[in-house]
């Protein structure tokens, strides 16, 4: 099997802890990814819901408070193989570096949905450095 990869990564100017608190939420994805209305979760599933409807399940496999990794796999039957990976990376003590991977089989899906990855990096930065959030 040879998979589609993806990565992408932005700078945040926040704290790795607080960046890690939205990330590590995963019922709040919705709030920061666009094209996604809503999201749940029960257990380790999570089932978001996409702009036009159609609901796309995903299994939780990591969200480790000590690493700051968030990792799941999309279930639906689109996918042979999905993982998508968010890493909060502290480089000091008021910014981080957050890097998004996305690895998927059809090796074109990971290319679709990099594409929303990078948008949602950008819009958790707008978000979190808004002086609303306490930026300066």
């Amino acid at each position: 099997m040879t998979l589609g990869s993806v990565r992408h990564h932005i700078r945040i100017e926040r704290s790795a802890d607080v960046v890690w608190a939205r990330v590590r939420d995963a019922a709040a994805l919705s709030t920061w990814f666009p094209g996604i209305t809503s999201s749940t979760v029960e257990g380790n599933q999570r089932v978001i819901v996409l702009g036009s409807g159609m609901p796309m399940p995903e299994e939780i496999l990591v969200n480790d408070d000590t690493l700051r990794r968030f990792q799941y796999r999309i279930t639906a039957p689109l996918f042979r193989h999905h993982r998508g990976t968010i890493d909060v990376i502290e480089l000091d003590p008021s910014s981080c570096l957050v890097v998004y991977s996305t690895d998927a089989d059809p090796r074109t899906m990971a290319l679709t949905i990099g594409g929303g990855t990078a948008g949602a990096l950008d819009e958790l930065k707008r978000q979190l450095e808004s002086p609303e959030n306490g930026a300066h």
